[in-house]
């Protein structure tokens, strides 16, 4: 099948300078057929009015402004309005390595679907911190790849930071849901029900950088593990135990401070390789530093999930509460 033309559509929320370094590299990119850039303000304070003027000599750049609705409805919002027939879904935290659309038109010419996704990578002038998450979001060893370095454990979910979907998926789908986190998983679902392909395009990945703080990504990852209960709820068939991993991983924790209290320490020894295991991993990739703080951040990403995912596995499965009581700020009006 071949492709008319990508738009991609960014949505923002009082974010000028990340908006500014994702343009900046979106002008770099190694291309021959021409694109264009939807830029949705979601409501900001803090626009990037501005920053988008400065690139329209350099970008084929629309720049949207609407109230706040959220991200989902704001990626709708730029799709609805977009020329292109695929249209390419970013974070505005993520900056686009040159070869990005080139690895996107050549996989999509030899192998179509109607919907991709990418990995996310940590650029070398990240932050320790932020390599540290980034390593612990990616790395094999902590969530089997799912967010764009394998595709080992099933069928692939793409994620909304680095996502592309054709227009007619768009349109049979009506786009991303109300939920947040949570709306890309849901969406990838409903392709699915109705027939169409996703896939992983390993090389298309971007550098993700988050602006984030230990407490930042407990939050975001407790929100994950909430989110991954209604989401069962939705689409019970594509329940899966290790979803219950990280819960687990605490449980048996805990059983193993206190097994080794009792003067058993084989079980806590096990979570002592593991996580040697982790940072021996990290250290390779990415230093001494960043492989100590990795440990850390595996265990923020296990807690915060297994936490969030207990909490509304009660809330939603044994009390039997509706989602959108339980949870209002898991969902956008």
């Amino acid at each position: 099948m071949k492709l008319q033309q990508f738009s991609f559509v960014i949505p923002v929320f009082n974010r000028p300078q990340e908006v500014e370094n994702l343009l900046l590299s979106i002008s770099k990119l190694e291309h021959t057929d021409p694109f264009e850039v939807v830029i949705v303000e979601d409501g900001s304070s803090e626009t990037c009015k501005d920053v988008c003027l400065r690139f329209r000599e350099s970008i084929n750049i629309t720049y949207l402004y609407k109230e706040n609705s959220g991200p989902g409805d704001s990626r709708n919002y730029g799709m609805s309005r977009a020329n292109g027939d695929y249209f390419i879904i970013l974070d505005s935290d993520c900056v686009l390595p040159a070869h990005y659309l080139t690895e996107v038109r050549s996989y999509l010419n030899n192998s179509y679907v109607d919907c991709y996704g990418g990995p996310d990578a940590a650029h070398e002038r990240f932050s320790n911190l932020q390599k540290a998450i980034n390593y612990s979001m990616t790395s094999f060893l902590t969530t089997g790849g799912i967010r764009g370095g394998s595709e080992r454990l099933g069928k692939f979910q793409p994620r909304s930071f680095n996502m592309g979907i054709s227009k007619k998926a768009f349109l049979a789908t009506g786009g991303f849901s109300k939920i947040h986190p949570g709306e890309d998983p849901d969406l990838s679902i409903r392709l699915w029900r109705l027939g169409f392909e996703t896939a992983l395009i390993s090389n298309a990945f971007v550098y993700h950088e988050r602006r984030i703080s230990w407490r930042l990504f407990f939050k975001q990852v407790n929100k994950f593990g909430k989110v991954r209960v209604i989401l069962n709820k939705w689409y019970p068939d594509t329940r899966k135990f290790s979803y219950w991993f990280p819960f687990l991983f605490l449980v048996f924790l805990g059983l193993g401070v206190l097994f080794l209290f009792l003067g058993e320490p084989l079980l806590i020894s096990l979570f002592v390789c593991y996580f040697i295991a982790v940072s021996i991993d990290s250290v390779l990739k990415n230093g001494l530093i960043v492989g100590v703080m990795s440990i850390l951040a595996v265990a923020i990403q296990f807690a915060g999930y297994g936490m969030g995912f207990i909490h509304s596995w009660i809330q939603l499965v044994v009390l039997r509460k509706e989602e959108q009581k339980a949870f209002p700020y898991l969902f956008f009006s």
